[in-house]
Parts: C-alpha cells; structure tokens; sequence
C-alpha cells in the first residue's frame, strides 16, 4: 500500500429525498453538503438515488405479460427527473463539492443521453469539484430491472484518495461475490454502500465484508415514509399497503475488524460524523489480506471486462 493519511473526517447522510423532483432533492442534497462542511467533512457520502428518491413499493403497473397505461405515466414522470450525467445536477453537485473542499458521493437516477434507459448510478466528485467516477449498478435487484437498465459500463471505478482507493457498491451488488473481488483487487481502504435496504440480515452482510475486504465499509441508507410520496401518483392502492415508515436507515460505518464504528442509526434523519483511523486497514491485513498474501492466483483468479 502506498502512504496514506491517517485520519479521513466522514460525514454520512441519512435523509429523505423529495420523491419525484430532481430540483427538491438537488436543493437539500446542497443544504447537506453545506452543513457537514461547516463541520470539517472531508468525505460526504449519500444514499442510493438521493435524487429523486426510490420509488419504494411502486410496480409502474408491470406484470408479467402486460403494461398498465397509468403506470407509464408516473415511470415518465421519474424519467424526466432523473438526470444527465455529465448535466446541469452534476455541474452544480461539483460546485457545491468544490465548496466545501470534499468528496461527495451521491447515488441518482441517470438518464442515458442517447437512449430512453436509466440506470441507477453512484458518482463521486472531488474537492476540486471533479466528476471523478461514475458507477452504474451493474445488476438492478428483482422489479428494479422494469426501471433501470444492466450497468453497460463504468463497472468498477475507484477514486483515489489521500486515504487510498475509494470504490462503491449499490446495494445488493455488494452480494455478489465476485464484484466485491474486482474492488478488493483495486486495493479499495473505502468501500461505499449507497442502498435501500433496511432489514436486519443486512446488518450481518456489512460486517462480513468490511472483515473480508479489511476495508472501512459505509453503509448510507434512507430514512422516508409514506407522506414523502406525491398525492397524485397513479398507484393510491399500492402506496396504501406500505408501512408508514417506508425505510427506517440503519446507517453506519465498519471498521476492517468487523466492529461498527457508529450507528446503525433507526427512524430518524440523521447527519453522521466521525473520524475515521485509516492505520487500522494495514493494521488489519497482517494475517489475512485477501488480494495479497491470502490469495492463491496460482489456483484462483479473477478476470474482470472492462468497459
């Protein structure tokens, strides 16, 4: 490993976007970045699409064989307010980043500039206020795939960071193998996890490989209820079976031993700030480093298709 600075200052968000409405969630996702700044964040990390929001519950009238015209309806609604990358969101979002002189990764709804397809993607901006990487979910999860597309590129990139690379997972990418390979290969110290998903099961699944990858696992969830929903979607009945609290977070951070370092944080918004001991991932690779002197490429090995 190369030298690395020993103390990352990282704020994760736990908040509820404005279901719908890019300009609401943009706004907010700002206000945040403005308020871990006057903290001292160096690292500003959000949920899996922040903007505009995970349309939790909702079927946009898909069943198997047939189409309801309604549901097209409010799919083309969340269409026209996922967002270009590059675009006007991710000019201002590196703004805001080059402000607060920190990396700031979001998840959003892309728009395909060429194609009708949208693909739920993280993207990670610099403290110069760089579009740096750009991660499309490279499998959505169950019905996700009737609204956002296989990732076609951008499959594993890293940032480089003063505390070592930095690469994210959405969600249950993370329960895929194999694509946990790929970002230990790269060396990753950061492993980020923007995702929806709140059960308990979850919890173990984090702490698992924050000790296999000897990585800082962040784990940055939601927190949104019913209410957050527009009135006038086209799916009253579907949107009267959820819970009140649609998704109750759950985030926090973990340490290469597997031990949280904060949180998990339950049903509220919440802003968490802590200081992170980078010594503790070479500290923890001593007797077991899973891409180095663990591994056995003479038997095992992993060839990953960029793209």
């Amino acid at each position: 490993m190369k030298d690395i600075t020993s103390t990352c200052r990282i704020t994760v968000i736990q908040a509820a976007p404005i279901l719908f409405d890019k300009d609401r969630c943009l706004e907010k996702a700002i206000r945040w970045i403005a308020e871990a700044a006057k903290h001292g964040a160096e690292l500003i990390v959000f949920p899996e699409l922040f903007i505009p929001g995970y349309p939790y519950g909702m079927s946009f009238g898909f069943t198997v064989g047939r189409r309801e015209e309604s549901g097209r309806l409010d799919w083309f609604r969340y269409y026209e307010n996922s967002i270009l990358v590059p675009g006007p969101e991710t000019e201002r979002l590196g703004q805001a980043a080059a402000h607060a002189g920190a990396y700031v990764s979001i998840g959003v709804s892309e728009r395909d500039a060429v194609t009708g397809t949208l693909y739920n993607t993280n993207l990670v901006f610099t403290p110069d206020g760089q579009l740096d990487a750009v991660h499309r979910k490279l499998k959505p999860t169950g019905a996700e795939r009737v609204v956002w597309g296989d990732a076609n590129r951008d499959y594993f990139p890293i940032t480089q960071t003063p505390w070592g690379p930095m690469g994210s997972m959405i969600c249950w990418e993370s329960y895929m193998p194999l694509a946990r390979v790929a970002l230990y290969q790269k060396g990753i110290t950061l492993y980020l996890s923007p995702n929806t998903n709140d059960n308990e099961e979850w919890q173990a699944t984090i702490r698992h490989i924050a000790l296999e990858g000897r990585c800082f696992f962040v784990n940055c969830n939601m927190f949104f209820t019913k209410e957050d929903y527009p009135d006038d979607l086209h799916c009253p009945e579907e949107l009267k079976r959820l819970n009140q609290v649609v998704c109750r977070g759950g985030s926090c951070i973990v340490d290469p031993y597997g031990h949280y370092v904060e949180g998990p944080v339950w049903d509220r918004e919440e802003m968490i700030l802590t200081d992170l001991n980078m010594e503790q991932v070479a500290r923890s690779r001593m007797e077991f480093d899973p891409c180095g002197h663990y591994a056995r490429p003479d038997v095992l090995t992993l060839k990953v298709i960029e793209a």
